[in-house]
């Protein structure tokens, strides 16, 4: 069924509620396991329908923000879904207890009951309204940035549109969409700092109402972080100001002398990567989608049933629209047993890394689509980023088709970005934990949190008030995980650890490389993501050394890649 064939209706709530309180007074009925079984798949059924509907209208409405209808059921899921959570936990409260737990543990595992214990920390009826706010909030920031009109030059442009005028070749034009881009965010900065501020105090409410002292433990339950702390996470960032910021200043400063600028640079100046013009795919949306299709066919048996089932079911909404949210994800629709892609294509090279970063995800889904329980199609979600990062690499040997002239500029700097994102990904960590621990913290003190950490995690950045927003260390605020998602952010930074370790492999041995990928992905989220890599042979990212080994090879790469005549 394509996605437009897709039937939305919604739910009845009081229905779903009733149906859930059904199925757990009969579960615990249950007489024997056989009986408790079909109870659990039937819970299944309901879980899949509920989702499917809710994800039918997150999607419908991120693809055009306008759509009023869409725009209340939006509203609406944002008030029934913490409804639900009161009757989710009756149930997960009587699996816990159930005299049926190690049947269950023996066919589905440990996991979903560690999970469900989990979940239990994150949620009581006291916090619903506080949980119904906190979707209102998200919305709202989501709508500011998808309602951008950007004044420039001789048009008007969403943030995405403008992405690409902030890496012309030009200095003059690239600095100037710069200025552009952070006059926006200048206008609408006191909106910003009240739903942050909003947020910040709304979860710091809930947290302590649970009984947390404050939100960060929260946030780690809500993130289901299962197999390491926060401890671990600090001894993470340790490691990347030690081994990763001195190899990403030296890419910036090698950037510096190509561009004939002086270290540190400006935000426009660090943002072109070669005086000629950042990499940039060669042809059209639908010639990346073609390539995007040759690359999936070549890899695999597997990958080319997937992508082209994709295609063929209308499930890429890429093209960037006005009235378009802003940002890419991918996500499940559960009774259909496919995932979708969404994304603002924007003639970046971003562009590829939606076929690839994206579609990775898209593609580890498709192989767990028919796990059970729901929730073990996919992993924790830095066990998901590795899929979409390491992904990214495996194109590598397709990139000429979609890269053409410009395929040595993109293998330089997809290998550096992805060091250099790491330093960032890893400050934006930072910057949240110090917010949680002193929510009470005024707009302008955040800001001057985030000045001092671009100081130790990106000093290649010139903070010189020459570009607004940016160059007061303010740029925070454009990057939605931290309203949105509290605490994702790292998982992007291990995942990416581990991508380099794929990174490497592929090098030495591609078909050895996907042999592990695959041993990797097909475990979908039956293990947490520590066992995940262990299951599949690859490095922890908490060991201090998995980074440090992957910092030299990638640097002893980089040191001896040929840019002779690139300019």
């Amino acid at each position: 069924m394509k996605f437009s064939e897709m039937s939305y209706r919604r739910p009845d709530m009081e229905d779903v509620k009733k149906q859930l309180q059904d199925l757990t007074d009969r579960f615990k009925a249950a007489a024997d396991y056989a009986s408790a079984k079909n109870i659990f798949m039937e819970k299944e059924t309901l879980d899949k329908h509920v989702d499917t509907q809710q994800t039918l209208a997150k999607v419908r409405h991120d693809i055009d923000t306008r759509d009023t209808f869409y725009d209340e059921e939006v509203k609406f899921w944002s008030a029934a879904a913490p409804e639900l959570k009161e009757y989710q936990q009756m149930w997960t409260s009587a699996m816990l207890n159930s005299p049926f737990r190690a049947d269950f543990e023996a066919e589905y595992g440990k996991l979903m009951f560690q999970n469900e214990e989990m979940s239990l920390k994150t949620f009581s009826p006291e916090i619903i309204g506080e949980l119904q706010k906190e979707n209102d909030l998200v919305q709202e920031y989501r709508k500011l940035i998808a309602s951008a009109q950007i004044p420039f030059e001789n048009g008007v442009y969403t943030l995405s549109q403008l992405t690409p005028f902030k890496s012309d070749p030009d200095d003059e034009r690239r600095l100037a969409a710069w200025k552009a881009d952070g006059q926006w965010f200048k206008e609408n900065q006191k909106e910003m700092d009240r739903l942050y501020d909003e947020l910040v105090h709304l979860r710091d409410t809930m947290g302590r109402k649970l009984g947390y002292d404050g939100y960060t433990e929260l946030g780690y339950y809500r993130m289901q972080r299962n197999c390491y702390t926060k401890a671990d996470v600090e001894k993470f960032r340790a490691a990347v100001v030690k081994y990763l910021v001195p190899v990403a200043d030296s890419i910036y400063r090698e950037q510096a002398k190509r561009l004939g600028k002086e270290y540190p640079m400006n935000f426009a100046d660090n943002a072109l990567e070669f005086r000629s013009g950042n990499a940039r795919p060669d042809g059209t949306p639908d010639d990346i989608l073609a390539q995007g299709r040759k690359f999936y066919d070549e890899l695999s048996p597997e990958t080319s049933e997937f992508f082209r089932t994709m295609l063929d079911g209308e499930l890429l909404d890429v093209l960037s629209t006005e009235g378009k949210a802003g940002g890419g994800y991918c996500t499940s629709i559960p009774d259909h047993n496919v995932p979708f892609i969404f994304a603002n294509f924007n003639g970046t090279q971003h562009d590829v890394e939606v076929v690839t970063h994206e579609a990775g995800h898209a593609f580890a889904a498709w192989m767990n689509r028919d796990r059970v329980p729901m929730e073990y199609v996919w992993p924790s979600l830095e066990a998901c980023e590795v899929h979409s990062m390491s992904m990214e690499f495996f194109a590598w040997n397709w990139a000429e088709g979609f890269f053409g002239k410009d395929t040595r500029k993109f293998f330089y700097t997809h290998l550096a970005g992805a060091l250099t994102f790491i330093p960032y990904g890893t400050m934006v960590d930072h910057f949240q934990h110090v917010v949680y621990e002193k929510p009470d913290m005024t707009p302008g003190q955040r800001h001057d949190v985030w000045k001092e950490l671009l100081g130790v995690y990106m000093p290649w950045m010139r903070l010189d008030g020459e570009i607004p927003f940016y160059a007061d260390a303010e740029g925070w605020q454009r990057q939605h995980h931290i309203y949105t998602s509290p605490f994702y952010y790292i998982d992007y930074c291990l995942a990416q650890t581990v991508a380099l370790q794929f990174w490497a492999k592929i090098q030495k041995d591609p078909k050895a490389a996907w042999e592990r990928y695959m041993a990797y992905t097909k475990q979908g989220g039956s293990a947490v993501f520590t066992e995940l890599l262990q299951n599949a042979g690859l490095d922890n990212p908490f060991e201090e050394s998995c980074l440090k080994d992957v910092c030299a090879a990638a640097r002893q790469w980089l040191d001896s890649f040929d840019l002779q005549g690139i300019v």
